[in-house]
């Protein structure tokens, strides 16, 4: 199942770090995106895009997880060459994630 069918996201840059934000699009959904979408999940599927580790805060009053993805920016938007600098297309990238949940 696509992450898309489960949660919407937001993501933008602070210096190098990609911030990502992942919402529920329903509160019964927050128990799956804990248990399913981890930080190594992320850094797997972010893997040759970003150089350092990701981490990962849980927001369970908000159904939401917000991940930092360090190195991923090449030095930030103010000195990146990437075209996407501010990345912002981050947030489209992680709910192309395919999860294996029962139907």
């Amino acid at each position: 199942m696509p992450l898309v069918e489960l949660a919407h996201a937001r993501s933008g840059d602070k210096g190098d770090t990609a911030n990502v934000g992942l919402i529920a699009l329903k509160p019964e959904y927050y128990p799956i995106l804990v248990k399913h979408v981890t930080a190594a999940r992320v850094a797997r599927h972010f893997k040759g895009m970003i150089t350092g580790p990701v981490e990962r805060y849980e927001l369970p009053n908000l159904h939401a997880l917000n991940f930092l993805l360090h190195g991923a920016l090449d030095g930030g938007g103010t000195i990146s060459l990437k075209t996407d600098a501010q990345g912002k297309v981050f947030s489209t990238a992680l709910l192309r994630l395919e999860l294996e949940l029962p139907r």
